[in-house]
Formats: structure tokens, C-alpha cells, sequence
């Protein structure tokens, strides 16, 4: 039988990996060493433990939950980085987990409540198993509930754990995969309650799955680096079967569904508290200044901030290609337009405006109507405000002209403006002088801009393993990347075929990309309205259009990076590292998530982590999964 020779260059991959892996596991063991050797305090822990002021100053906010010990978890991943903004753990804490960490992370986090099927079919829990604080679901609007009102809908998994205060600043945790609550569609719907964990129930079991979890932790916390407003993963506890308890954090959980059922059900007492306690939390902590101490005008500064929130926000989605679905009860979104409730957040490669989540009763939105559902709830807000003020419910056709509506519109097109100047990669004080003293330029440049980020393949529309879409033909970033250096080597705008062959996408049909003269003319004026953009901005700084364009490719080739992620991607990366999950400690997790999430940050003035990753074979894989998954959904 002929041997085969040995094939060193073939099998050196393999050596690098063990070498890396042999080197990461000394280090890792070391630090280990040092945050096991030293007593470090984290009493903090124990403040998280239930309690939280909207259990008695908003009347019927919630359902009160006793909670109990879940036997049978480890943790997955802890965000030290979160942990110490929180103040949880010290500034100087290593990025180590220690066993005294670990137990007091279970003791907080690792719980399950004791629901209406425990004490209704009596099941012995033991009592040194239970916390002495009970915990709360909130109740708020969800438009999947039978009654439509918020009478009987909530949070159906998950727990708010309390509040701590950091820094002068409050902030709200909570976690999700704790448990079966009586709030749930399930429970309502099949007017039954349902054990924890129960077999025969999908969405209504109260559990949630490890790969929600780890989605959300890295999804979050990329788009957190990127200056995107969202609530952020502390932790993820893992329990057999790939269950986990995913415990995450924000300075004000409430949602805009929180508000709107007090408008549903009439109730303007607890439509006035649950306002005021908002009000006076976002003053806490520094977010409202100034506030008027008159009553009415103190509600109307509020309803403006929601329309400032909201506009940009609806605006950043859009240009991000951040599909986040928003609807008329404003469940799936913080009141201050925080992302919330990834099952159904994507973030798309090219602008897929056609796509739409199949939630299996009905559609989603899709991204541009985002728009129009932010503007409504703006609209909804005007309606609220009135009734709090009045006492009197009017109808919501009468809000239509509202004064706030008009600003949420023209603010919406001003962030449009502003946000394509950055991404074209002017600087913020050129993005400024173009905005206020070039203004018809930028207008018409998007109008270009426009035109070929939303024309869509002939192929026509098509079902997806999640929801249906209709694939976008164009990259208009890889064109902003590529074209200003294109400009600098040859000083002339390029051509209709050589700007077609830098735009189209894989998904371009033949027929996507022929050479038309309408697409000759938008071409054409596409790269006049560019250079006349950065002349502009020469002329302005008194500088070498060279110079302009010279910058302008070092910042483009940062905010429209090449390999972006999408939510395909994240999907993808998670089930490689879940399938990985015996050899990755939850600290190497978040070193993962960390590195990963600073090579995605795209904002070139932001310092990210400078840690050598050409050799971690993890990462490598990762990056090239994000490469193939560029253009998807």
C-alpha cells in the first residue's frame, strides 16, 4: 500500500492553533491565579435583589413574582467591561471569572420564579431556595394579545431584578428565560397557566434558548461600540437542553407599550404616574435638563424629546439598515428608541427594504416603514399627553396635524442629510458646514444616492427560511469606499460601467446592471453632486481637493468597512461558537465577543482594543463568515 507523504505546509494551520491555544491557556491560567488570590467585594450583587420603585409609585405596573434558586446552570458569558460601568465588580478586576464571582452572578441571576402552576398544584419548593423580594413582570401593550388593550399582556419570560445606581447614573435589570408568567399570549389565549419549562408550549414556556442570548450579547454590544442606543447583555446563564437566562441592562427599560395601556384602558391616574416617574428618572440621570416645573409644559418637553428620540433614531435605523420592528404599540422599542428584544432585529448587508418578519400570524414592518410607525406613535404620544393633561381621551384622528408631528418630519430628513454626509466620510465640522451652507447639494445627491440603494433585482420577491424579500441590487457603500480613491489616482469621475461593476451585489442579474441612459445620467450626476461636495469643502478649509479626498478615504474606509456584519452572519458565528462551547470559558467569551465587536466598530475616531488577532484561529473563522454573509440579510 503506498504511503502518503506528509504534508508539513498543509498541517501548519493546525500547528498555529495548538500553539495559540497552548499560549492563551497559560496566560488565561495565570490571571486566574491572581483574581483567585485576592478578596475582591461583590456585595453589589446583592443590591440587585427584586426590588424596584415602580412596584408601589405606578399603580398596577406589574405582577409580582416570588422567585426561587435554579438549580443545574453555568455560565456562558459575563461582559466585565458592563460589570464594571455598573459597578459590580472593581475598575481593576481582572477579565478573569473566579468561583466567588461565579456564585454571587448564580445568586442574583440564576433564579426562576414561582409561578401560578407551582402554587396552584402545590409543588414543594424549599424554602431556604427562595429570595426574600419577590420580582416583577410588567404589564404593557402587545398588539399579539387577544384583548388589545394591556389588560391581561406583559412581560411573558422575563423578570425586571431591580435597580442600582452607578456613577450618579440609575440603571434597570432584567432578565429573560425566567420562567412562565400569566402575562403571556400562550396563557391568555389558551386561558391556562402553564408550568415553567412546559414541553407542549413554544412561546408561553417561560424559557428562552442560549443562542437568543449569545445573538443578543454580540448584536448588542456591537451596535452599543457604534454609538447605536440598545439594551446591553450582562450575563448569560446556561442550562441543559440550551436554555439559558440572559440577564441585560439599561438605564430605562420602560417602553413606549408601558405608557399606551394606560391610554387603552382609560386610566389616567397610572397614565400620570408611570410619566412622571419616567420624567423624573431621565432627570436622575442626566438625560432631561432643564425641565419646566409647570405641569403642562413639564409634558410637553417630554413630548418633544420622544419626537427627537424617535426621528433620529427612525433615521439611524434606516441608513444603518437596521431592521427593528416597530408597530403601533410600541413593544419591540425603549421609550428613548433603544433596541430591544433581538429574536426579530436584523441588521442588512445592502438595504433589503422589502424583507418582512414572518412572526407566523402576520407580518412585520419593513424597514421603511419604520418610518411611518415611529411617526404614529410620536403621534400616539401627543394623544397621551393631552389625556394626562385633560383628563379626556380624545381620538387619534385629532392629533394628525399636531404641531410635533410636522417637527418630527422635518427633523427625520435633517438626521437623513447628516448622516449620509458622515457616511460619504466628511468630518463632523465639514458635515456641518456642507449642511448649513450647501444644503441643495446634499438634498440632491441623496436623491442619486437613493436610486441605487433601493433598486431591487428583477428576480422579484421570494420566501426565507424567517419571512419573505426581495433582494437589493447595489452596495452603494463599497462605492463610497472605493470611489474617492479611485478619484485620487486618476483625478477624473469614473465611468458607468466601472461604477456599476464597484456597485452591483451578488445578487445582480445581468438585467440588474445594463448600461442605460437613465443609469448613465443618475451615474453621471451622482459623481458630479459627489465632487462638487468636496470642492465645497476645499474651498471652505482652503485646502487641495487632494487633501479633502485624502481624508475622506481614510474615514470612508472605516464607517464603510467591506466585511460588515448582518444578522446572518451573527446567526451563523453563534451556532459555530455554541458548537464549540465545551472548550470556551465564559471569560474567553468575552474576550471573543470584545475583540470581534471592536474590529466591527465604524466610527474612525473611537479607540477600540488593540489586541494582535492574525493568529487567533477563532476570530479568523469569524471574520471570514462575516466576509461571506456581507450582503445578506
Amino acid at each position: 500500500m503506498r504511503k502518503e507523504k506528509f504534508d508539513l505546509f498543509g498541517f501548519w494551520p493546525y500547528l498555529i492553533e495548538l500553539f495559540y491555544m497552548v499560549k492563551i491557556s497559560k496566560a488565561q491560567n495565570a490571571a486566574l491565579e491572581k483574581v483567585n488570590s485576592q478578596a475582591w467585594d461583590y456585595t453589589r450583587f446583592r443590591k440587585i435583589d427584586g426590588r424596584h420603585p415602580l412596584q408601589t409609585s405606578v399603580e398596577d405596573f406589574a405582577v409580582l413574582y416570588k422567585t426561587r434558586q435554579r438549580p443545574g446552570g453555568k455560565l456562558a458569558f459575563f461582559n466585565f467591561d458592563f460589570a464594571k460601568e455598573l459597578g459590580l465588580i472593581p475598575k481593576d478586576h481582572p477579565e478573569e471569572m473566579s468561583e466567588q464571582l461565579e456564585e454571587a452572578i448564580f445568586y442574583s441571576f440564576g433564579i426562576i420564579i414561582i409561578n401560578e402552576y407551582d402554587v396552584e398544584n402545590k409543588v414543594k419548593i424549599p424554602e431556604e431556595s427562595i429570595h426574600q423580594y419577590p420580582s416583577m413582570a410588567t404589564r404593557y401593550l402587545q398588539m399579539q394579545h387577544p384583548d388589545k388593550r394591556g389588560s391581561s399582556s406583559g412581560d411573558g419570560r422575563s423578570i425586571w431584578n431591580g435597580t442600582i445606581k452607578a456613577e450618579g447614573k440609575f440603571w434597570d435589570i432584567s432578565s429573560c428565560g425566567t420562567g412562565a408568567t400569566k402575562l403571556s399570549p400562550a396563557c391568555n389565549i389558551n386561558n391556562k397557566f402553564y408550568q415553567s419549562g412546559d414541553p407542549s408550549i413554544s412561546y408561553g414556556c417561560g424559557m428562552s434558548e442560549l443562542d437568543e442570548g449569545l445573538e443578543t450579547a454580540f448584536f448588542s454590544e456591537i451596535l452599543h461600540k457604534n454609538n447605536l442606543c440598545t439594551e446591553r447583555v450582562l450575563a448569560i446563564i446556561e442550562y441543559p437542553s440550551k436554555l439559558a437566562i440572559t440577564v441585560r441592562a439599561h438605564p430605562n427599560l420602560l417602553r413606549p407599550s408601558h405608557f399606551f395601556r394606560y391610554l387603552k384602558l382609560g386610566n389616567v391616574r397610572g397614565a400620570t404616574q408611570v410619566l412622571e416617574y419616567y420624567i423624573d428618572r431621565q432627570e436622575k440621570n442626566g438625560v432631561y435638563k432643564d425641565v419646566p416645573k409647570n405641569k403642562k409644559e413639564r409634558y410637553q418637553y417630554f413630548l418633544k424629546k420622544v419626537c427627537d428620540d424617535f426621528a433620529r433614531v427612525t433615521a439611524q435605523f434606516e441608513d444603518e439598515y437596521i431592521f427593528c420592528w416597530m408597530d403601533w404599540d410600541g413593544d419591540n422599542i425603549l421609550m428613548d428608541g433603544g433596541i430591544i428584544d433581538y429574536g426579530s432585529v436584523r441588521q442588512f448587508g445592502l438595504f433589503h427594504h422589502e424583507y418582512r418578519y414572518d412572526d407566523i400570524e402576520r407580518y412585520s414592518t419593513t424597514i421603511t416603514e419604520q418610518k411611518s410607525k415611529a411617526r404614529y406613535i410620536v403621534q400616539t404620544f401627543a394623544q397621551y399627553v393631552s389625556f394626562v393633561i385633560t383628563g379626556k381621551k380624545k381620538s387619534i384622528n385629532s392629533f394628525k396635524r399636531h404641531p410635533e408631528l410636522t417637527r418630527f418630519d422635518r427633523l427625520f430628513e435633517e438626521y437623513k442629510d447628516k448622516n449620509l454626509l458622515k457616511k460619504i466620510g466628511l468630518s463632523c465640522q465639514q458635515s456641518e458646514y456642507i449642511f448649513k451652507h450647501h444644503h441643495k447639494l446634499i438634498k440632491e445627491f441623496r436623491k442619486d444616492f437613493k436610486y441605487f440603494e433601493r433598486m431591487k433585482s428583477k428576480n422579484g420577491p421570494y420566501k426565507v427560511t424567517d419571512g419573505i424579500t426581495w433582494d437589493a441590487v447595489f452596495c452603494v457603500r463599497d462605492v463610497l469606499r472605493e470611489l474617492p480613491q479611485m478619484l485620487l489616482r486618476r483625478h477624473e469621475m469614473i465611468g458607468a460601467e466601472e461604477f456599476l461593476e464597484v456597485a452591483k451585489s451578488n445578487y445582480a442579474t445581468a438585467a440588474d446592471v445594463k448600461v442605460t441612459q437613465y443609469k448613465k445620467d443618475k451615474i453621471n450626476s451622482f459623481g458630479h453632486l459627489y465632487l462638487e461636495i468636496i470642492r465645497a469643502c476645499a474651498q471652505h478649509e482652503n485646502l487641495e481637493q487632494e487633501k479633502i479626498l485624502l481624508e475622506v478615504v481614510m474615514r470612508s474606509s472605516v464607517i464603510n468597512k467591506y466585511d460588515r456584519i448582518t444578522g446572518d452572519s451573527i446567526t451563523t458565528i453563534i451556532q459555530k461558537l455554541i458548537n464549540s462551547r465545551p472548550k470556551i470559558r465564559p471569560d474567553q467569551m468575552y474576550n471573543i465577543l470584545q475583540n470581534f465587536a471592536s474590529y466591527q466598530t465604524l466610527i474612525p475616531e473611537k479607540k477600540v482594543r488593540s489586541e494582535k488577532k492574525s493568529f487567533d484561529p477563532i476570530l479568523n473563522k469569524m471574520f471570514k463568515i462575516v466576509r461571506d454573509f456581507r450582503e445578506g440579510l
